[in-house]
């Protein structure tokens, strides 16, 4: 037999050619359109197409009789066994103009096509997009009874099929696909379309949550969901079967049908995220008069909050409407073609873990982000406060690594020294041996001296690009024990509240100036947790965190961004008086680096542990509860030698204390 096919180069068209090749002594003629010519060798390659049986025609869907030269019309005339027209958008945030001009006008092409070649049969690839919004349930052989087709996909489709039952000339066949994702056996996918604009927000989920902590979903209408191997497997073999005549239609879907909600619930588990459990229902939007949504819509914040969320989960803007789906489809045609074939729709949940495994792969949006440290700081201006030592000296290193005019500022000039030819040394072996370090010997604490650097940093190198405020104090005494020790909480505020202030509002004109910059705080799992024994410490970066909560605030909209990393206990100089940590879990300093950079890299609010965030959830819902748990652990720890003065040896620890060492990994006690 002799095929012709548009849209060959497509999802599904370009499985529909390998099916139809598989066929015996089978020729299949496909539309290309002119300068696609490159495409070719891939697609024969695909299709393991022996020479002469994969034939590409020059045309344009656009255009009449498809734009194909009139010899070639003339060859092909009487040859055509079946004609399968494929070709449309089938993208719900394409614009209106193309999907008519391709859906509508591309199909009123297709069909004067057929008819100039005689083809035998036209196999019209419609979908259920046909019925529009109908209320209950759509049979195959219903098509004037469509109901609300406002939207333009909707509409183009209906247009397109009723312009196959008005205008072809030829015997024609209708199929109605459902939503169709990947491969039920390899979870292959073209593009996010469908039920995939939601695994964004189930990854993050995933990112944020353990597995088992319930979660809440959203509930709507029905939604019907196919495998592209099922579809091209039925269009194959009903459009091979003994079909009577012209004007037959075939449901193409999912004969259970699955609600949002459960679709949610399954690809959640296929991507091992919270399962959700309760459900909020959709449909009580509903329930909110139109002219109130459109004056909340009026509204500025609303707004921005709105197109915010729906970007970051990459959800085109109309897709809340298609929520409440309200269709159902009848396909007891399509069961009756396909009985004894063993084509069946397979259960999503049996494959649902290919489709999200392939997604995480191949097609999550964060895989077309430079992601790397290098792509987002080489060639800019990094100050890192603190940078002699510790966490800041080793985020210095990666920064320098990855090509960043590296800046260290600390008091120490012999220790800034030292922490420059050690940077130096790691670019170097890092395969940088051009980078760029300078060291300047400040104490932040002070003014008149930072503001001096600070006019250095802007009349030598115009400012920075990305500042991380690493440089702090800590004090680990009971507050029992500090009655006389006001200065400790001088001394803290000074330096870790202060000193980074002083310095992010010397540097932030220049960012604003540029419209761009990031500042990285680094604040401490303290203030989530509240630890005790760090009331001095964790007063002064709670004092850094709301005063950057109030900043991010104000700079949203001029291109400068804020991250607080609620670091965990680290190993460094820092807790060194304190030698209970000496058998505590901690991070190296290279990991806390590794945090620094991501928040760099990915420029997010914050970025806490789940230790972190369970210790400030168990703050704000149970206050009382987590008063009694941290008392617990404050009297279960003693004061280090450094704080209480004893000059003895070492700390005494009861066996609680040193199981809860153990599971408290990177909580200040």
């Amino acid at each position: 037999m002799q095929y012709f096919v548009t849209g060959a180069t497509g999802f599904i068209g370009k499985r529909l050619v390998k099916a139809l090749l598989a066929r015996r002594g089978s020729t299949v003629y496909f539309l290309l359109r002119p300068g696609s010519e490159s495409k070719v060798p891939d697609l024969l390659a695909y299709w393991g197409a022996p020479k002469g049986r994969a034939i590409p025609v020059m045309g344009d869907l656009t255009g009449k009789k498809l734009g194909v030269a009139a010899d070639q019309v003339k060859a092909l005339k009487g040859t055509i066994d079946q004609m399968y027209h494929l070709a449309a958008v089938y993208d719900l945030s394409a614009d209106e103009e193309s999907q008519v001009a391709v859906n509508v006008e591309g199909t009123r092409n297709a069909v004067e096509f057929a008819k100039a070649i005689d083809a035998g049969r036209f196999n019209h690839v419609s979908s259920i997009a046909a019925a529009g919004l109908y209320e209950g349930v759509f049979r195959e052989d219903m098509f004037d009874e469509a109901e609300n087709l406002d939207h333009p996909y909707f509409a183009t489709k209906h247009e397109s099929e009723k312009i196959v039952r008005t205008e072809c000339k030829v015997p024609w066949t209708v199929y109605r696909p459902a939503m169709v994702v990947g491969d039920s056996t390899t979870g292959e996918m073209d593009k996010i379309d469908g039920p995939y604009y939601f695994f964004k927000l189930i990854q993050r989920m995933r990112q944020i949550l353990p597995p088992w902590m319930p979660s809440i979903g959203l509930e709507g209408g029905r939604i019907n969901i196919v495998p592209v191997d099922f579809v091209v497997a039925a269009l194959d073999h009903i459009s091979h079967s003994r079909l009577e005549g012209s004007g037959q239609c075939f449901h193409l879907v999912d004969p259970e049908g699955l609600r949002v909600g459960d679709v949610l619930a399954i690809f959640s588990k296929a991507a091992h995220a919270p399962k959700m459990n309760v459900f909020v229902n959709a449909a009580l939007l509903g329930f909110i008069p139109r002219g109130v949504k459109k004056s909340m819509m009026a509204l500025a914040p609303v707004r921005r909050v709105r197109n915010a969320v729906m970007k970051d989960l990459g959800l085109p803007e109309d897709m809340l409407t298609f929520v409440n789906y309200p269709t159902r489809f009848d396909d007891r045609d399509a069961q009756k073609a396909l009985k004894g074939s063993g084509i069946a729709c397979p259960p999503l949940k049996d494959y649902a873990w290919r489709l999200w495994d392939y997604w995480e792969r191949h097609l999550d949006p964060a895989l077309k982000i430079d992601h790397s440290l290098k792509g987002t700081v080489a060639g800019k201006v990094v100050l890192v406060t603190g940078g002699s030592s510790g966490i800041g000296l080793a985020a210095a290193c990666k920064f320098a690594e990855a090509g960043a005019i590296t800046v260290i500022c600390a008091r120490d000039e012999d220790k800034l020294a030292e922490a420059k030819k050690e940077i130096l040394e790691f670019a170097k072996n890092g395969g940088r041996a051009d980078a760029q370090v300078h060291t300047y010997a400040v104490d932040i604490a002070d003014d008149a001296p930072t503001q001096a650097f600070i006019g250095w940093l802007n009349e030598t190198l115009g400012g920075v690009d990305f500042l991380i405020n690493n440089a702090g104090r800590s004090i680990r005494r009971a507050i029992e024990a500090s009655y006389d020790r006001f200065h400790d909480f001088e001394r803290t505020m000074q330096l870790n509240y202060f000193g980074c202030i002083r310095v992010t509002m010397g540097l932030l004109p220049g960012m604003v100036a540029k419209k761009k910059g990031h500042v990285v705080n680094i604040s401490s799992i303290g203030v989530l947790t509240n630890a005790p024994r760090f009331s001095a410490y964790v007063a002064s970066k709670a004092a850094l965190d709301a005063w950057t909560r109030c900043a991010s605030s104000e700079f949203a909209d001029v291109g400068i961004t804020f991250t607080t990393i609620n670091m965990p206990l680290v190993r460094t100089p820092m807790i060194a008086p304190t030698k209970i940590y000496n058998n505590v879990p901690t991070l190296s300093p290279e990991e806390a680096a590794d945090m620094i950079a991501s928040a760099c890299v990915e420029k997010p609010v914050r970025i806490a542990t789940r230790l972190g965030v369970f210790g400030e959830v168990l703050h704000a819902f149970v206050p009382r509860v987590a008063q009694i748990v941290s008392n617990t652990t404050f009297r279960m720890f003693p004061d280090s030698s450094a704080a209480s003065g004893d000059k003895g040896g070492k700390p005494k620890l009861s066996a609680e204390a040193v199981a809860m060492q153990q599971m408290m990994k990177g909580i200040h006690f």
